[in-house]
């Protein structure tokens, strides 16, 4: 759609659009400092705004606050598309899958899953497949290395306790294949699946539309250990995985990114009856760059753009530290840049929703960071690697002018499945540790069970279980009986 770009000052203007022989008025909010809007030629829909701007020091302490918000997903409307599907695989299982395939994915699937043991090895350029060997060794260096040596702790003479790692037994990865293929997300969920030593491990991807599944994220299964492959996509895989079906093996734990019904799924089969558990709450792809005087704006608009052109619910945020930025360098790039790219469509309307900040210094752009808990931070500042103790909450942090946040993405080594939405408040990033699931052991000798029996018991008469209380002291006097007993 051919679009005219309108530039102008934003401080209480308004905007009048012509649509369908009516004027409408939108009244822009005083707090927006400047920006520029796209408007549709021909009839108009929506207006697709570029990144809107705001002085954080004229702003009020709840407008700022206000910022952190995310472009709004009405869940309880996806709630109600979703829940039908979900309730429909746990029904009829292999056929319901068929049939939503059938129906989202235009495609007619015989056979919806596939034991990788049984597939031949996909065939990919030389260049292609030596880029995924790289990719593979990082992650796999970087998530072995999260691997800790079992530690047993002696807290009394005689009272031994550890904590030892299992891994989970079946689990189940979501590898979208919507708009864009992403075979690097099958490795960034199945190689830490595959360190963690998980048996069965199920990747659902949507199917090609001969039926197929994509030769690239094939390969990156195959090496990562991934066991078997659902052909099929959204809410209909995540029930699958979930509930299990007949020839879909049950999953105790399910990973990965996905659109807005994936999460959904996920979100309703973690409280239901299906028993599995999820990685965390995600939502779309956000980025927050912060960027001084220093930062080059042809690397910052691109940064901005890598996210936007995820889809257009991603968000992207730009946060100027510092006086001597140049802005209007920063804005051209983006406008240049967007229109070149094949997802350019997606990256202007996930720019429409997108905001830059003028913050004063770097106190107050690392302030604002942690209060807006992006899912991928960018530094692009002089030494930024001494802002890295002042960072709270972002999912994935890249510091230095040379650090972008596709590296992150593919092939540095860290994990690229992370909090989304504000979640890095109380969430990391998938790891090994996702994989796991640890056991407290404890052991005691005669010896432990006279030191710290007492106190047992005294605690369990003030809270009024006397059957606790019997359980110590009943050994106690078997541990009296017989040293009075043996002869000294």
């Amino acid at each position: 759609m051919d679009t005219q770009l309108l530039s102008f000052n934003w401080s209480n203007c308004l905007i009048k659009l012509y649509q369908n022989r009516h004027f409408q008025t939108i009244r822009i909010p005083k707090t927006i400092y400047r920006g520029s809007c796209y408007i549709p030629s021909g009839s108009v829909h929506s207006i697709r705004c570029s990144m809107k701007s705001y002085r954080l020091s004229e702003l009020s302490k709840d407008e700022v606050n206000s910022l952190k918000s995310r472009p709004r997903i009405d869940f309880s409307s996806i709630f109600n598309l979703v829940q039908p599907i979900v309730d429909d695989v746990h029904s009829r299982g292999d056929a319901a899958v068929k049939d939503y395939t059938a129906r989202f994915d235009k495609v007619q699937l015989d056979k919806i899953v596939e034991n990788v043991s049984e597939l031949p090895d996909p065939k990919l350029d030389t260049a292609v497949r030596e880029a995924f060997d790289v990719a593979y060794d990082n992650i796999h260096a970087f998530h072995f290395a999260q691997k800790s040596a079992e530690k047993t702790v002696e807290n009394m003479n005689g009272v031994r306790c550890k904590r030892v790692a299992r891994s989970i037994s079946s689990v189940g990865l979501y590898v979208p294949g919507g708009t864009a293929v992403l075979p690097s997300t099958a490795l960034m969920l199945a190689v830490p699946a595959q360190i963690a030593g998980c048996k069965t491990i199920v990747l659902a991807t949507p199917p090609g539309q001969d039926g197929s599944i994509c030769k690239e994220v094939l390969y990156c299964a195959k090496k990562a250990g991934v066991t078997h492959i659902l052909k099929a996509g959204g809410a209909q895989a995540i029930s699958a995985m979930a509930w299990g079906t007949a020839s879909c093996p049950k999953v105790e734990k399910i990973f990965g990114p996905g659109n807005q019904y994936v999460t959904a799924a996920k979100m309703i089969l973690q409280n239901s009856e299906a028993m599995v558990s999820i990685d965390m709450p995600a939502g779309p792809s956000e980025v927050l760059v912060i960027a001084d005087k220093y930062a080059s704006p042809v690397h910052v608009a691109a940064d901005l753009l890598s996210q936007a052109e995820h889809g257009p619910d991603s968000q992207v945020v730009l946060v100027i530290a510092g006086d001597d930025v140049d802005v209007k360098a920063i804005e051209e790039e983006v406008k240049k840049q967007c229109g070149s790219l094949p997802r350019g469509e997606f990256a202007s309307k996930a720019l429409s929703h997108s905001f830059t900040v003028f913050a004063r210094d770097m106190v107050e752009a690392v302030n604002f960071s942690n209060l807006y808990a992006p899912e991928h931070l960018i530094i692009n500042v002089k030494d930024a690697e001494m802002w890295e103790s002042f960072i709270e909450n972002a999912g994935s942090v890249f510091l230095g002018q040379w650090t972008p946040e596709s590296v992150g993405d593919y092939a540095s080594g860290t994990n690229h499945v992370l909090p989304t939405y504000g979640y890095a408040r109380m969430y990391g990033g998938v790891s090994l540790d996702s994989f796991l699931k640890y056991m407290t052991v404890q052991s005691l000798t005669e010896e432990g069970l006279k030191n710290l029996g007492p106190y047992v018991a005294t605690m369990a008469e003030v809270e009024g279980l006397e059957a606790h209380k019997r359980a110590v002291t009943l050994r106690l006097k078997d541990i009296e009986a017989t040293q009075a007993s043996t002869p000294r």
